[in-house]
């Protein structure tokens, strides 16, 4: 439930210590008499409280599990969750009892503890609580009450995240999550995502559409660290009658910290690995004779690759025919935008190094090309400057673009998530 020790820790400790100053005392007849009216421990039993109540049915799943406690304190709360119907779903983070565990927080005197998260939609819920009074007797309440479970079509299902599981990546990236339907209570929603890192810092999510989250802290991560990200949403009602149904958790590795920068006047790229000069890559970027083939200027991230990609401007709305038009072949792309910008190998091209010929990507010959594609990360930075075209903080994975300030209104608590100790709001219903 909780690490915290408990007062009725310390008020035995008390009793124990004015035992041995009665047998101390005990020569005085005085002091005696005066011990000797002391009053003893409070022995009236603890009086516990459960909502909601044994025997409840279909019980709103984001409905708080509260206990209260009089003539003592609460010592353990633990709530046991068991699916029986379909809504837990199959598949990844279906059935991990761990992704599960209920936590809660206790108020400061320990005599009310209300629920972290909400209730598996479907479920049969037992809830045991036990307490002790300040003579350290204990007193347990347990209750039993169901959960309705989640409409099958208005079921709120993760469908796509960035990073994965596992991956390594690096100092800017954001966490991307992609829901199958619309998020209306997002401050709900907001407060289930719960990211942690070994390094603490302040972060906050946006709502880039209301099926796309997206996490960013306030500065760059710092290298060498995990991340977790456990999304909770098991009973958060993310609109009215949409559900979650399952809880996920996303582990990754923040690696080193690499920075590539370009002023496009240049054509130059310079790379950093943990604040030291790696490499300097000759290249030519957009021609700039129009908004399309002029190079963006701002924080880009580096998103997918590929080892052979077909560079079709069909692609972005340039069709076949059309003046400006293109269809290459490359090798070693790697995306910085969604409005078509790769860093990419380009041999055909012959100004590399000497003039910005391209149609707005980063043109590498074949060498630099692939070292860049094998030394760079998911998530690693491209910093580029010297153009009139600013990069869109939406464009792909440009949210560094807004400052932390911009980027905290966006959020929809308007409160920064600490890395270390979790989630700003509660994830209840509003009325509950």
């Amino acid at each position: 439930m909780t690490g915290k020790t408990h007062p009725a820790v310390v008020r035995r400790f008390g009793i124990g210590l004015a035992a041995l100053a009665l047998v101390a005392t005990a020569c005085t007849s005085g002091d005696a008499e005066t011990q000797s009216n002391a009053d003893p421990a409070d022995e009236t039993p603890v009086e516990l409280s459960i909502t909601p109540e044994t025997g409840s049915e279909e019980i709103a799943p984001n409905t708080p599990v509260r206990v209260s406690a009089e003539h003592g304190v609460i010592t353990d709360v633990q709530v046991d969750q068991t699916v029986v119907s379909e809504a837990a779903g199959e598949g990844e983070g279906g059935d991990d009892a761990d992704l599960y565990a209920m936590t809660g927080t206790l108020n400061e005197d320990e005599t009310e503890w209300v629920s972290d998260w909400n209730l598996r939609p479907g479920s049969e819920i037992v809830v045991t609580a036990t307490a002790e009074n300040e003579a350290g007797e204990e007193t347990e309440l347990s209750t039993e009450f169901t959960t309705f479970e989640a409409v099958p079509g208005q079921r709120l299902e993760l469908v796509s995240n960035f990073p994965s599981s596992g991956d390594t990546v690096g100092v800017g990236m954001p966490v991307v999550i992609n829901f199958d339907l619309p998020v209306t209570n997002k401050a709900q929603v907001e407060n289930s995502m719960n990211v942690v890192a070994e390094q603490e810092t302040a972060g906050a999510w946006n709502w880039i559409t209301d099926q796309m989250a997206v996490f960013r802290p306030e500065e760059y991560w710092e290298p060498y660290q995990e991340v977790s990200v456990d999304l909770n949403l098991a009973g958060v009602e993310a609109s009215e009658g949409i559900y979650g149904v399952r809880n996920y958790r996303i582990d990754f590795e923040i690696g080193r910290e690499l920075i590539a920068t370009m002023h496009v006047p240049d054509h130059e790229m310079v790379i950093q690995v943990d604040g030291e000069e790696e490499r300097v890559l000759e290249v030519s970027n957009g021609a700039a004779n129009r908004e399309f083939d002029t190079t963006t200027t701002g924080t880009h991230v580096l998103m997918e690759r590929y080892e052979q990609l077909t560079m079709d401007s069909a692609t972005v709305g340039i069709p076949e025919d059309a003046p400006g038009s293109y269809k290459v072949d490359v090798q070693y792309a790697v995306r910085t935008s969604n409005s078509g910008e790769f860093v990419h190998e380009a041999s055909y091209n012959g100004n590399i190094g000497s003039a910005n010929t391209s149609n707005g990507c980063t043109n590498l010959r074949y060498d630099d090309a692939k070292w860049f594609f094998e030394n760079t990360l998911m998530g690693d930075v491209l910093d580029t400057t010297g153009t009139d075209r600013e990069f869109e903080h939406d464009n792909g994975w440009g949210y560094w673009q807004k400052s932390w300030d911009e980027w905290l209104e966006g959020s929809e608590t308007s409160e920064p998530q600490m890395t270390t100790y979790g989630t700003p709001g509660s994830v209840h219903g509003e009325d509950l």
